[in-house]
């Protein structure tokens, strides 16, 4: 079911579940004494979520089951060793953040017999996660080496946070409007999962444009990298700087026959035709396969 971002209310403005004081004997920590001894442990959690729907239907089913959250973290608690708590609440975190409707989490951990050189009454870090989402972005490059660029870019977006799971078929198209006389593009489609929200990735994106000293003073110019967010999760966005899922999807042969080669079931912003049936209905006499790039090992 495709779902606005943010959430409903807006940002720190989500439904909330609150589990605090899940308490577990482990052995997390540095020193040895800690590993063979151990000691008690604390977490607190907090669940971003949107009780709309369990609130209408008055079913747990619907909603995060707190129970499930509590077991979780107690688990973590008293299994393998983390020599920092500070792992030790990130995997707390990255599992909670997992559970279906969880928006965001931010769990606690207290040690409050933590091995310091002065009395304290508690030790605690907190992590904070969102569910990992399923990106789709669009590269385009007709500036210098364009291959190039778009290797560049690929391997810039695994540095900065997206865990890219498929990269499409190189394709060939012509410009699509700005000034005449323009080289052809190289085009391609990219298909990952990251923690960063639709803002954070657009960033990500404009810094690797901006590092490829893309001019944006014309429209539709030439460009040596062009990376658009297509799809986030089937999230909708309607902002003066993003607009989720993109605007012109349907009209970009360039974009959508690249994309149902590696996701042809996908449809874009979770409803409506599948990126297949929409490349079908755009024509793809508008592109050429460039068979002669192959992207090789992306690591």
């Amino acid at each position: 079911m495709p779902c606005a971002w943010p959430p409903p209310g807006g940002v720190g403005m989500a439904d909330r579940i609150v589990v605090r004081g899940i308490r577990g004997f482990g052995h997390h920590g540095v020193l040895a004494h800690e590993a063979e001894i151990g000691q008690e442990f604390t977490v607190d959690i907090e669940i971003d979520t949107d009780f709309t729907a369990a609130v209408a239907a008055d079913d747990l089913d619907q909603t995060v089951d707190y129970g499930q959250v509590a077991r979780l973290a107690h688990a973590r608690l008293i299994g393998p060793r983390f020599l920092l708590i500070e792992s030790l609440a990130d995997a707390i975190a990255a599992e909670v953040a997992a559970l279906p409707g969880v928006q965001a989490v931010t769990a606690t951990v207290h040690k409050p017999h933590a091995p310091m050189p002065v009395g304290v009454g508690d030790v605690a870090v907190t992590r904070h996660r969102r569910p990992r989402a399923r990106v789709v972005l669009g590269l385009g490059s007709n500036l210098g080496d364009r291959f190039a660029h778009l290797r560049r870019a690929v391997a810039s977006l695994r540095a900065e946070g997206v865990d890219v799971t498929a990269v499409s078929p190189v394709v060939r198209s012509d410009p699509a409007g700005g000034p005449a006389g323009q080289d052809e593009f190289l085009n391609a489609v990219v298909v990952g999962a990251t923690d960063l929200s639709p803002h954070e990735l657009l960033r990500v994106c404009r810094a690797i444009e901006d590092a490829a000293e893309r001019d944006r003073s014309v429209r539709w110019g030439p460009r040596p990298i062009d990376v658009d967010i297509l799809d986030f999760a089937g999230h909708r966005v309607v902002e003066p700087d993003l607009v989720l899922p993109h605007p012109r999807i349907v009209d970009r042969p360039f974009v959508l026959v690249p994309w149902a080669q590696v996701a042809p079931h996908d449809r874009p912003g979770a409803t409506g035709p599948t990126v297949a049936q929409l490349a079908d209905a755009v024509g793809a006499d508008a592109v050429r396969l460039a068979p002669e790039y192959v992207w090789g090992d992306l690591r």
